[in-house]
């Protein structure tokens, strides 16, 4: 079953035979890609496998930050802030953004260092984040423990409602002319002339001469099969929903090891934060020089484990024709298992950090796919070996507060006009190794 609290819209059930644009993923960038694609005034077609938002976009910590975010992704998050600021009141719709702002605290002097050398990143970049010492920190947080020795505190960042937001989004696109197809899975492409002229669902073939891989984790094994290598792996993050706190910040809270923010009804969401689980698969061995320097860099957050997601997929197919079933029919959304540890541990931590907490308790698990590159920044332009492919994956955890900003920049990236931010440090071509695409 998808996160508890998914809304859901109301497909259209017609496909159309045709269409400007075809978005392949109706999670929290392809929706947006949709509304200001729409809005601009092009027919577009988003196909889902399974339902709107149900995915990773769901799942999410509901973060929407600029503070901690690589150099290069900061102008594209920036702009994404600004997005989630008007989306409600422009659109008439209920993301759940609330401009609240978000804190780092560390505990120990690696932590420390860590907040204040990306400080410095943030400066250059003229972000509204200041350095707090422990008074400072207290005056903020009324209620966190003694113990932390500094933080870093962004007041201009805040926090949405995931399943909410993606929906909500839709349903704008919806009001705009865009289609949206639940349960319609995208088999591959047609060309003609070596360019894109059509995409293939299960239902039959849209005549476009534009698309969007926005398909999260699955856009490895679609663009495998138009024998396109995109290097992109897949980490399970693990999330709780907690009640019974009272009086705690309206803002989001990140430690060492814990995080939380809560909820437009009152609760809030745990998780243990730099603590992930990467269960191994046949990619991890596939891709792994490209893996080798994060790896190094990174190994203490990532829990490399040997499930059954290895012997699982190692039975997916990696090519199939247009005319067979394919995995996106077989698993129609990502549900896996929480690891319950990292919930359990996330709430004990937490309860140090703010007394306020002691009297929680766990109401909800839950567990998302996060697709992540090798850089951790995602891929967002055109694919050039096949002219009209774009693509907007591997958002690499970030892809939440980052999905309206990345929805319009790959909008005005298929449209041909200037986009408000440099697209060149999220060109697909920047990982290398590609492929020759197989074209009809």
């Amino acid at each position: 079953m998808p996160v508890p609290l998914l809304e859901r819209i109301t497909p259209q059930t017609q496909q159309p035979q045709s269409a400007d644009v075809v978005i392949i993923g109706a999670g929290i960038a392809g929706t947006s890609a949709a509304l200001f694609l729409a809005e601009a005034g092009l027919k577009v077609v988003v196909c889902e496998k399974g339902l709107v938002g149900a995915e990773q976009s769901s799942r999410n910590w509901g973060w929407v930050r600029q503070m901690g975010r690589d150099a290069a992704e900061l102008p594209l998050t920036m702009r994404s802030l600004s997005l989630w600021r008007k989306l409600d009141e422009t659109y008439g719709i209920d993301t759940g953004f609330r401009e609240t702002g978000i804190t780092y605290v560390a505990r120990t002097r690696a932590e420390e260092k860590e907040l204040t050398d990306w400080s410095k990143i943030g400066q250059a970049a003229n972000l509204n984040s200041q350095v707090l010492g422990p008074k400072e920190l207290e005056e903020l947080l009324p209620g966190i423990a003694p113990r932390f020795r500094m933080a870093l505190y962004t007041a201009d960042d805040g926090r949405a409602e995931p399943g909410k937001a993606a929906p909500a989004i839709a349903g704008a696109a919806q009001k705009l002319g865009a289609t949206f197809l639940e349960h319609c899975a995208v088999r591959g492409i047609e060309t003609e002339a070596g360019k894109l002229s059509a995409i293939v669902t299960e239902h039959g073939p849209i005549k476009t001469s534009a698309a969007i891989v926005a398909a999260g984790a699955w856009s490895r094994l679609f663009l495998g099969n138009l024998g396109l290598n995109f290097p992109q792996l897949k980490v399970l993050g693990t999330a709780a929903r907690v009640e019974g706190v009272s009086d705690v910040p309206t803002m989001a809270v990140g430690g060492g090891d814990f995080a939380f923010r809560e909820t437009l009804d009152g609760a809030h969401f745990v998780a243990l934060r730099n603590y992930n689980i990467a269960p191994l698969t046949p990619d991890h061995f596939r891709l792994f020089f490209d893996y080798l320097p994060v790896l190094m860099k990174s190994w203490r957050e990532l829990n490399v484990r040997l499930t059954k997601m290895f012997f699982s997929e190692l039975r997916v197919p990696r090519t199939w024709s247009l005319n067979e079933e394919t995995p996106f029919e077989k698993v129609r959304i990502l549900d896996p298992a929480p690891h319950m540890p990292f919930n359990i541990r996330a709430l004990k931590t937490l309860k140090t950090a703010f007394p306020k907490f002691a009297s929680a308790h766990i109401t909800h698990n839950w567990a998302g796919i996060i697709d992540t590159t090798p850089d951790a920044v995602p891929a967002i332009g055109p694919i050039e070996q096949i002219p009209g492919l774009h693509i907007a994956s591997g958002f690499s955890g970030h892809g939440f507060g980052i999905g309206p900003g990345a929805g319009e920049l790959i909008a005005e990236i298929v449209r041909g006009v200037k986009p408000a931010v440099d697209p060149n440090p999220f060109r697909f071509d920047r990982f290398g190794k590609t492929q020759s695409p197989k074209l009809s």
